[in-house]
């Protein structure tokens, strides 16, 4: 069963609490960071979607403005034809569209309200997420300093520990054999060769020309 059902349960909710109450703290931890991360998903897609129905809202209030625009002029034109009936009747359209007008922007205010608790919800939402997530930080790392306790206690005290100080005679011994081996092949290793010795000369001199050619260069730079 959810630990949450609604964003006000998100936000209202002491994580601390519901943590400290639980039988498996790294459990119910993820559970809840994972229903606040659907949620703020959920929150953000209706947010886009009351931004957009206030984009079209407010297109649909210029055209509408336009449109009165128009009947204006239409009006303006009868009348100075001298026809004030058909002037009338292009303002009582005007007139219509102006009450139209003001049930677009009652709904843009609508919208915007709804945005506005929208982005108050998904703050507090993000301000949870991070407590949640720090609460998070703070079980694993006491899970992790109880395994290295565990971990270190059969280190200096358990069985393989003994096993292991008892045996390091035979690895001494090992080690002193593996060394004298090394010794052995060096002290059988042939002596360099006249054409070995010269080629390390031609390098070191190539090295040595180089080096001197980047001093120069920063001397003239």
């Amino acid at each position: 069963m959810s630990i949450f059902s609604r964003t006000r349960d998100i936000i209202a909710a002491n994580v601390i609490d519901l943590v400290n109450r639980s039988d498996d703290p790294a459990k119910t931890i993820r559970v809840i960071i994972l229903e606040m991360e659907e949620t703020l998903v959920e929150v953000r897609a209706s947010a886009a979607r009351l931004i957009a129905d206030s984009k079209e809202k407010s297109r649909q209030v210029a055209q509408v403005a336009e449109l009165q625009a128009s009947w204006t002029e239409r009006a303006e034109l009868a009348l100075s034809k001298g026809r004030d009936d058909l002037a009338r009747l292009a303002l009582v359209e005007k007139e219509k569209l102006t009450g139209l007008a003001e049930e677009l922007r009652e709904e843009i205010a609508t919208i915007d309200a709804a945005l506005r608790a929208s982005e108050g919800d998904i703050a507090k939402l993000q301000a949870k997420l991070r407590e949640a997530r720090a609460r998070q930080n703070a079980v694993v790392t006491r899970i992790e300093a109880a395994a290295n306790q565990v971990r270190l206690r059969e280190m200096y005290a358990g069985p393989r520990t003994e096993e292991a100080f008892a045996g390091f005679d035979l690895l001494d011994r090992e080690a002193d054999l593996a060394e004298g081996h090394a010794e052995a092949l060096l002290l059988a290793a042939p002596p360099r060769t006249l054409e070995e010795e010269i080629a390390e000369l031609r390098v070191a001199e190539r090295v040595d020309a180089e080096l001197e050619a980047m001093k120069q260069r920063r001397i003239a730079a």
